[in-house]
């Protein structure tokens, strides 16, 4: 066992001595050490309850002959962060992560690990920290939250009060509408309802093989979830136990190229946050798998989408989902068309991915549409090229209110604040597209999610009638003709922060297209003139991780070579 590093040997007295400390006995010593990976913080709702899951699995895995240590990571509420300058520290918050599960899976020679995540960026992160250690890893997340349901029974989310928001600015909604949206929208602990940044990434190691079966849909606080925990426990410890077992299933056994072209064909039958494929690169970097951002077009060619979820199908949500056949129903009914799934891997279970959606079927096809009657023959994420996104940017084509394809001029803005400033008093109008920039991981710094501003402009009415292109990145909750993770970014010398109001914008999803209708030579001219504005850090880390955060093309993944 890797663990025989800490505690067999006379010259491991010491070592022995201060895990008796932490009241380990002799026979112990001769059991598997397993992590137990926790994000339990009393302000995110999706983890204010996950110190109790973590005693389920610790009794389990006792029960099991296995040894547990629970350690924590940190963890930032998107939602709450969002809209002020604590959401700079969303994304960087997922390099910490993956640190804090290498540091202490490293530096203790734990056998294997059960992670438990569940909101945002912190799922991606344990991934990456588990592709960087490399031992058995189950990863079973909280689990979503229920949808809210309003006094005249119309379901509703996260989404809906920011979207609120702009209603109620907008003389649409009065006062009181406005407190019961803030107050039935997130009735209970959960990740987000809706197809948000959470369940997306939830969904996807679940596809990926590296959650168990059911990991993606089935609700928090629920005898379900409690089930799926025990399993989780009882699996660890049994490939734990097993050398030629803990050979086989090493993370990066399941997790390889196939899982994540698995991963990006769920993500497109079923619309995922655009944040998912920031996410992914950075993953499969950590695996060591060959994937460039290109593919991702490749992938959405050739899977229909068949799921809208919320934000992109306001009443449907992940219980919903979980009701009409879960993920697995997904992937069998998408696998139609031609066999895009890799069915073959393997799956932390011990069977494949064929074996485990063999007996799936969609149980409401109100909900989980078969292949001849899809929303769409191409997936719900688009990556768009062209002279203002020469590396790339990302469109969640699900969420898209409206055509297509727009044109229009360009309306400027250096900064989050001073766009949700600008939208309020009316400077956006039908026909524009708002331009918000120096928001990318360097030029944030942090990669600040948009959802306030695109939240607005849906509120205001003008969803259908403006498009907005950011730097910066969109909360899974972003519906509407919006565009992130443009590369270059600003702050690098990327085409966006070469334009200026009026500059005509031309966006097609369809085509895979973004364009500024400007000369080479005015181009040129701009690009010799450009200085990057100065801009204020707040604080150390985030001034480091300016430092080193390359675009999001890449992940924004921190370079180790400068």
């Amino acid at each position: 066992m890797r663990s025989d590093e800490i505690k067999k040997g006379f010259d491991k007295a010491p070592h022995r001595s201060l895990l008796r400390a932490t009241g380990l006995k002799t026979e112990d010593f001769n059991k598997p050490f397993i992590g137990v990976a926790n994000s339990f913080i009393e302000i995110i709702p999706g983890h204010f309850f996950l110190n109790k899951y973590a005693e389920i699995i610790k009794e389990e895995i006792r029960a099991n002959g296995c040894i547990p240590f629970e350690f924590n990571t940190i963890g930032v509420d998107d939602g709450i962060a969002m809209g002020h300058d604590g959401m700079l520290y969303s994304l960087p918050s997922r390099e910490l992560i993956a640190n804090s599960i290498e540091t202490v899976m490293n530096a203790h020679k734990l056998d294997a690990m059960i992670a438990i995540p569940n909101c945002d960026k912190i799922t991606p992160g344990m991934v990456m920290g588990a592709l960087r250690v490399n031992v058995p890893t189950i990863f079973v997340t909280g689990g979503p939250m229920k949808k809210g349901v309003l006094d005249d029974g119309t379901p509703v989310d996260l989404a809906t009060v920011f979207e609120g928001i702009g209603k109620y600015e907008n003389g649409e909604i009065t006062p009181a509408q406005l407190e019961e949206l803030e107050c039935k929208a997130c009735p209970s602990g959960g990740s987000c309802s809706g197809m948000f940044t959470a369940n997306s990434m939830n969904t996807l190691i679940e596809a990926m093989g590296i959650a168990l079966k059911g990991n993606g849909t089935i609700l928090a606080l629920t005898k379900e979830r409690e089930q799926l925990l025990r399993q989780a426990a009882r699996r660890i410890c049994e490939i734990a136990k097993d050398e030629q077992l803990s050979k086989k299933f090493k993370i990066k056994n399941i997790l390889n190229k196939q899982a994540i072209n698995n991963a990006f064909v769920v993500d497109m039958a079923m619309g995922g946050s655009s944040n998912t494929v920031l996410h992914m690169l950075a993953i499969a970097i950590e695996a060591g798998v060959d994937f460039n951002i290109k593919q991702i077009n490749e992938i959405s060619k050739n899977v229909s989408h068949i799921a809208k979820i919320s934000p992109s199908l306001s009443h449907v949500h992940m219980e919903d989902i979980n009701r009409a056949g879960g993920v697995s129903a997904v992937m069998k009914e998408i696998n139609k068309r031609g066999g895009v799934l890799n069915t073959n891997n393997i799956t932390i279970e011990g069977q494949t991915i064929g074996e485990r959606i063999a007996n799936a079927e969609i149980k409401d096809e109100s909900i989980i549409h078969p292949l001849e009657k899809a929303y769409s023959k191409v997936g719900g994420l688009a990556i768009l090229f062209g002279n203002l996104a020469k590396e790339g940017c990302v469109i969640k084509t699900a969420g898209i209110i409206g055509e297509r394809s727009f044109k229009g001029k360009a309306v400027c803005f250096n900064s989050q604040p001073e766009a949700i400033e600008g939208i309020r008093k009316g400077k956006v109008k039908k026909g524009d597209v708002a331009v918000i920039r120096y928001e990318g991981p360097k030029g944030g710094p942090g990669m600040q999610e948009m959802l306030s501003p695109t939240s607005l402009i849906m509120g205001m009415g003008l969803g259908a009638d403006v498009a907005l292109i950011t730097d910066g990145r969109f909360s899974g909750a972003t519906r509407g003709l919006s565009i992130g993770h443009i590369s270059p970014e600003a702050a690098e010398g990327g085409m966006i922060g070469l334009l200026k109001d009026g500059d005509e914008i031309f966006i097609d999803a369809d085509q895979y297209k973004i364009e500024v209708n400007l000369s080479e030579e005015e181009i040129a001219k701009r690009r010799a003139e450009w200085k990057i504005p100065k801009k204020e850090i707040p604080g150390k880390w985030l001034k480091m991780y300016s430092i080193l955060a390359s675009n999001a093309s890449v992940g924004a993944v921190l370079k180790t070579e400068l």
